[in-house]
């Protein structure tokens, strides 16, 4: 009798190729998976690096400001003030309230470093309203209002806000609106205002 022999290896399965076909679809989905996550990223830091320049621009803003003041004290005495001066981006009335995006508002801005933009590359510039109805009269002049303190003992005089509390002496203090305006990179543009009172 023969002995019965047993194949060492059983005929391989045939195989169908549905295990490659499941692994390129997630292979796929990785791959689109990496490329959104990339996309966000970028996304985010532009949002972020777009953040940082408007935050740049604001904080630029001061110097407009504090070169609108300058100017204001420099010419304080004299009436000098009672008269606009568009040269000097100075309204002595305060007029319609300006788009202030539109360019035409800024056509007699002053600007900073004659227009040149500083190291983080923003251009400053300003424009000066005295808070007043009428421009070139005085702030006491015929059927003129203006935004201002009055003395002591004057009409509507204030004090420390209290009930028959102690009002401080003093010379009326015209109120002028400063805008400071900074254009800078990545078509940044940010507007920065205040209000500063001046004893006339």
């Amino acid at each position: 009798m023969t002995p019965h022999k047993i194949p060492l290896h059983a005929p391989a399965a045939r195989q169908k190729g549905v295990v490659l076909f499941i692994a390129l679809i997630v292979l796929v989905a990785m791959t689109l998976a990496g490329i959104g996550m990339v996309r966000s990223i970028d996304t985010a830091t532009m949002v972020a690096g777009n953040l940082g320049f408007k935050e740049a621009s604001v904080n630029a803003g001061d110097q407009g400001l504090q070169a609108a003041y300058q100017w204001l004290m420099a010419n304080a005495a004299g009436g000098v003030l009672n008269n606009t001066n568009l040269g000097q981006g100075y309204y002595s009335s305060r007029g319609a309230e300006p788009d202030w995006s539109d360019p035409v508002t800024w056509n007699d801005a002053v600007e900073l470093n004659g227009g040149a933009p500083d190291a983080a590359g923003n251009t400053i510039s300003y424009v000066i309203h005295r808070m007043c109805d009428w421009p070139d009269l005085p702030y006491n002049g015929p059927n003129q209002q203006c935004a201002l303190s009055v003395p002591a003992g004057a009409a509507a005089t204030g004090g420390s806000m209290g009930v028959g509390s102690v009002a401080f002496a003093g010379n009326p203090q015209i109120y002028y609106r400063v805008t400071s305006r900074i254009q800078g990179p990545r078509s940044t543009e940010s507007f920065v205002q205040t209000m500063i009172a001046i004893t006339n």
